[in-house]
């Protein structure tokens, strides 16, 4: 089958793209999970997260969404269909009017997770980026560091889809490989999207894997499914070619006694300070950066 990664489309077990591999086998042995983590660059943990508690949480923002008038009349809440006309929303936040999202995300499970893979006494960023992609919609290839590198490197996140998403409704890509890609770490990794103004290094895969190598990989998730990764690994998004809203979320988990991003953290995280960034999402078809 072919899917719809950034601009691109791409065959399933073609040459360009293949399924993530879970880690599950080795969920309880935490050497190994850092040892799988360093090899491949992520860990693809399924039924990481209580899928009652998920379901609980996309409940609870398609509630709010509702009453923003962003779900189409005379359809079930919990399937997310969009209203005409509406478009990608970006809830990123504390989402303190969501506890249920809250009690997901900074709930002891994944806590203690963090603890152990860290070796030490993990925490979590108070500013948690929630999105709803609508119809047409994707995330452009980039890696995390260039908004959110102003702290420690050592930084983790974790994408959490709310509900299950399909090939076509738009899950999460990655690039094989490109944690190692120095060339690319040394340039656009060094980027900074407040200061240099820059956004996702491009919207189309094969940018990527022509000039440095690698493969992409993707597969379909269920709630309670996650995605972990470091701030250098190549990631963007299959595009939503559905009616109904993906939603998802990405939280970021570091080591307590080492430096923190402060414009992602405290009561009332600041943000972005370029007016480019305020307001939106962090990640996205942005540029095709000429690095």
């Amino acid at each position: 089958m072919f899917v719809k990664v950034g601009k691109r489309e791409l065959e399933l077990g073609g040459p360009h793209l293949e399924e993530l591999r879970d880690s599950n086998d080795i969920m309880h042995d935490v050497v190994a999970l850092r040892q799988r983590i360093a090899d491949d660059g992520y860990l693809l943990l399924r039924g990481f997260h209580d899928q009652e508690q998920v379901l609980k949480a996309r409940l609870a923002v398609l509630a709010k969404m509702d009453k923003m008038g962003k779900l189409a009349r005379d359809t079930l809440l919990e399937e997310g269909f969009m209203a005409d006309g509406s478009k990608s929303l970006f809830l990123g936040g504390t989402n303190e009017d969501l506890p249920e999202l809250l009690d997901v995300l900074n709930g002891q499970h994944v806590m203690r997770f963090f603890d152990q893979l860290l070796g030490e006494q993990s925490l979590t960023y108070h500013y948690k980026w929630l999105r709803a992609v609508g119809k047409g919609d994707y995330t452009g290839a980039h890696y995390d560091i260039i908004y959110m590198g102003r702290g420690t490197h050592n930084l983790y996140t974790v994408w959490s889809p709310l509900g299950d998403i399909s090939y076509e409704m738009g899950g999460l890509a990655i690039c094989l490989n490109s944690h190692r890609f120095e060339d690319l770490k040394q340039s656009y990794g060094t980027k900074d999207a407040d200061r240099d103004d820059i956004g996702a290094y491009t919207d189309d895969p094969l940018v990527i894997t022509n000039k440095y190598g690698g493969k992409w990989a993707t597969t379909e998730f269920k709630a309670g499914d996650v995605l972990i990764f470091g701030m250098f690994l190549m990631h963007c998004s299959l595009e939503n070619t559905t009616n109904q809203y993906r939603l998802s979320v990405d939280t970021r988990y570091q080591s307590s006694r080492e430096a923190v991003d402060s414009r992602w953290s405290g009561k009332q995280p600041r943000g972005h300070s370029n007016p480019r960034w305020s307001g939106k999402q962090p990640n996205g078809p942005v540029n095709d950066a000429a690095l």
